[in-house]
């Protein structure tokens, strides 16, 4: 396989299996290129059979080696099943990230609890979940990664995405908790990070529900590219929460040194977003997985 030229450090993907829970599109898809092109074997899961379909032999097409399991992150049973076809296809796994997520967008009490259960039950209970199936291998044979897919609003929520921010505040935590426990545990070789982006241009906005009248119209999104390539950073060199590009560093530093300014301007910062979004049904439906859509980041990241 052709290898893109790119930071030495993701050398150290050859021959790992790193498996990605949420590579349907987006950044998920994304992430599996980019580590395939560094010698990784890769193993994606999602809810859309024929994109992974079309993801692994792209990869294949190119030398590389990969393996798609269809299923959803929110169901009992599929994880696991994840975990065994993985080490059945390359072995023992190395790298285990949990990527997928899903979004409503509205005043908390508009927004069907039903939508919010299933936020809660994909983004926090599936990773959980995940990182469960990782982390009793790992620390069984003394090794390996564990990388959730976390963000900005882990630290400074944003109003009109109360159940998502909830989520990622729970999976910031949890990861936290993890990393003490190990540590406690003295299983120096197992570790565990988060990754913080910013809002990112994903088809996750198109895709969540909405329940407010209009869109959610983000300013100065970022490309996925660079969350793809902090991903894959910290799949080699853990950290416990890496943020990613200015706009994430500037929310954090700001929350640290003044948390009530910084949580008034998140909440003007979202009523200005949603002014200017294009006007949608009242409330559009069920939550949507927004990584079921075929668009997806671009086939080369950049550095």
């Amino acid at each position: 396989m052709t290898r893109r030229r790119g930071p030495a450090r993701l050398s150290g993907l050859a021959g790992r299996t790193v498996v990605i829970v949420g590579a349907s599109s987006g950044i998920g898809r994304g992430v599996a290129l980019r580590a395939a092109q560094f010698g990784a074997d890769v193993v994606v899961f999602g809810r859309r059979g024929e994109a992974l379909r079309t993801l692994t032999d792209r990869i294949a097409d190119a030398g590389g080696r990969a393996h798609a399991v269809v299923g959803d992150a929110a169901r009992p049973g599929d994880l696991e099943r994840l975990a065994d076809e993985a080490e059945a296809a390359f072995g023992p796994i190395d790298v285990w990230i949990g990527n997928a997520g899903v979004g409503s967008l509205g005043l908390f009490w508009d927004v069907p609890i039903d939508d919010h259960v299933r936020v809660v039950e994909t983004n926090l209970i599936g990773a959980m979940r995940g990182a469960h199936i990782a982390l009793r291998r790992f620390v069984d044979r003394g090794e390996g990664v564990l990388v959730n897919t976390a963000s900005v609003e882990s630290v400074v929520p944003l109003a009109y995405q109360a159940s998502y921010a909830a989520t990622k505040a729970g999976l910031l935590s949890l990861t936290r908790t993890l990393r003490q426990e190990l540590r406690l545990a003295g299983a120096s070789g197992v570790s565990v990070g988060a990754v913080l982006p910013w809002a990112v241009r994903t088809p996750f906005w198109r895709h969540a529900g909405i329940h407010t009248g209009r869109e959610l119209r983000m300013p100065l999104m970022d490309e996925p590219e660079p969350v793809v390539d902090a991903i894959l950073h910290v799949c080699l060199s853990p950290r416990e929460r890496q943020p990613v590009g200015w706009k994430a560093r500037i929310a954090l530093v700001g929350h640290r040194l003044a948390p009530g300014v910084t949580a008034h301007a998140a909440a003007d910062v979202a009523r200005a977003c949603l002014r200017r979004g294009r006007p949608t049904p009242t409330s559009s439906g069920a939550v949507r997985h927004p990584l079921d859509d075929p668009a997806t980041v671009a086939e080369t990241p950049r550095r």
